[in-house]
């Protein structure tokens, strides 16, 4: 049975990637894609959804323009990272239209209240925390919320203890964590810790152009930008890819390991964006996140191989012999 699912992102290279698996994967119906600002404009994320969405000849599905800016501090694009584009400056042919005929947000209310579906966040979670405040019961009506965000042990990417999205509108974050700790829930946090193990390297990317050569081509195109700026600001040979792990783990679980705490978000100062994780219940508050500190990198690369370029498992175990494992 397929899982149903919303995924709202700020594409951005990594979240492209991420649709791509998503997309790949049998097992998901994605029932529409919002956009948020966060790595682009949103404009821009709404753009490159539907480049994505026209390489994987999937234009049927829906595409809502969520919020273009946080909560309430300036915005920040991650152009520096992602290029001019968004899309590693690859300058992919527009795809006209696609306009749909109401919000982000007004589409995750209406949907989440209607059909049983998870949401998978990948960018700042200004959309998600605009749900609780205009319809709190339909949050609540989410079945697992995963989120690209944070960092538990790991260095900040932004500053020195906050990770991006966190960063960027720390506002929301801190509603949404807030909000599911009042209602009991949890939230799946897919932090630094977990996706810094997962590094596209150049002979990884050379094997992908190997196996298929239709989406070999698209990645290289999007990621020659992202190998050039992590050799430059990270002394990385590669290009640490984020989201395809928050994607990964909604489809394999048992990839990412980690334990249940309370955590919240520092919404300003010299801390801003942080996630503060009360690994040793120092709060005494029930848990309303699963934080995940350690990953499986074989198991992730063997999804992410098998449901884009149906591997054999000759080819697998080839793809063992490349993976860098730190």
């Amino acid at each position: 049975m397929k899982r149903k699912t919303i995924i709202d992102c700020d594409p951005g290279i990594d979240d492209s990637l991420a649709l791509i698996l998503a997309l790949s994967s049998d097992d998901i119906e994605v029932l529409g894609i919002t956009i948020v600002s966060g790595n682009t404009p949103v404009q821009m994320g709404f753009e490159n959804a539907k480049k994505v969405l026209k390489h994987m000849q999937r234009l049927d599905i829906p595409i809502y323009i969520g919020a273009a800016v946080p909560l309430t501090k300036d915005y920040v694009n991650a152009l520096d990272t992602h290029g001019k584009d968004g899309l590693g400056e690859s300058f992919l042919p527009d795809v006209d239209g696609y306009l749909q005929d109401k919000d982000a947000v007004s589409f995750l209310i209406e949907t989440l209240k209607k059909e049983h579906c998870s949401v998978i966040a990948l960018g700042p979670l200004t959309n998600i925390a605009q749900v609780i405040m205009k319809d709190p019961t339909a949050f609540a009506c989410i079945d697992q919320l995963i989120s690209m965000g944070g960092n538990f042990r790991s260095h900040g990417n932004c500053s020195p203890v906050a990770e991006y999205n966190y960063w960027e509108d720390p506002d929301s974050a801190a509603l949404v964590f807030q909000y599911l700790a009042k209602i009991q829930k949890q939230i799946h946090m897919i932090g630094l810790d977990v996706t810094r193990k997962i590094v596209l390297t150049p002979n990884l990317l050379s094997y992908i152009e190997h196996l298929h050569s239709y989406h070999g081509t698209f990645i290289k195109q999007i990621t020659k930008f992202y190998f050039k700026f992590h050799w430059e600001w990270e002394h990385i040979i590669g290009c640490v890819i984020n989201d395809p792990l928050a994607m990964a783990f909604y489809i394999q679980p048992q990839i990412c390991t980690g334990f249940a705490a309370y955590v919240e978000i520092v919404t300003d100062g010299a801390a801003r964006g942080q996630s503060i994780v009360d690994e040793y219940g120092f709060y005494k508050k029930k848990a309303n996140a699963y934080v995940y500190h350690q990953v499986d990198t074989f198991a992730f690369y063997h999804l992410f191989f098998e449901r884009l370029f149906q591997c054999s498992k000759a080819e697998i175990a080839y793809l063992d012999k490349l993976i860098v494992k730190e």
